[in-house]
């Protein structure tokens, strides 16, 4: 795949990513869709969320959405974080984080936080070389966070 990827924010309509979460549904531990409902989930993330997408002509092969709206706590909550099987290997994932971030820490977030499942040791290990740490366990899901130094409002 020579294709050229484009990243952008908030470009998916709800159909786009109900399109691609229902692509990488398998791929999740458990599968999103014993989770929640694919489509009303990506209802949610169109509407509330701040999504980091990446692109390769009309396709979506990358996307992490976020909330970055505590503004009492300073803490942006990453919800999905999905590349289509095809796609992964070769950063997109890492620098959809990375972009996720950096907008977290320009809007005075002090800490990004996300659950994983304790079994899905490659997205772990992906969290970890990005930086995040565990902080506890959820039933069977790990929780970690990343610190931003130098955030804005940062104390």
């Amino acid at each position: 795949m020579t294709t050229e990827l484009e990243y952008v924010l908030n470009k998916a309509s709800a159909e786009q990513i109900a399109g691609h979460l229902s692509s990488c549904d398998a791929d999740f531990m458990p599968a999103l869709s014993s989770r929640v409902a694919i489509s009303d989930y990506a209802e949610k993330l169109a509407s509330k969320s701040m999504r980091f997408e990446a692109w390769s002509g009309g396709l979506l092969v990358g996307l992490v959405a976020a909330y970055c709206n505590d503004r009492e706590r300073h803490i942006a909550f990453i919800s999905t974080v999905s590349v289509l099987k095809a796609w992964t290997g070769k950063g997109i994932a890492a620098n959809l984080l990375k972009q996720c971030m950096e907008y977290a820490k320009k809007t005075g977030m002090q800490q990004v936080s996300l659950e994983v499942a304790g079994d899905n040791m490659p997205a772990i290990a992906l969290y970890r070389k990005n930086g995040f740490v565990v902080n506890g366990v959820k039933e069977s899901f790990v929780c970690m966070s990343l610190y931003l130094p130098g955030a804005a409002g940062h104390g």
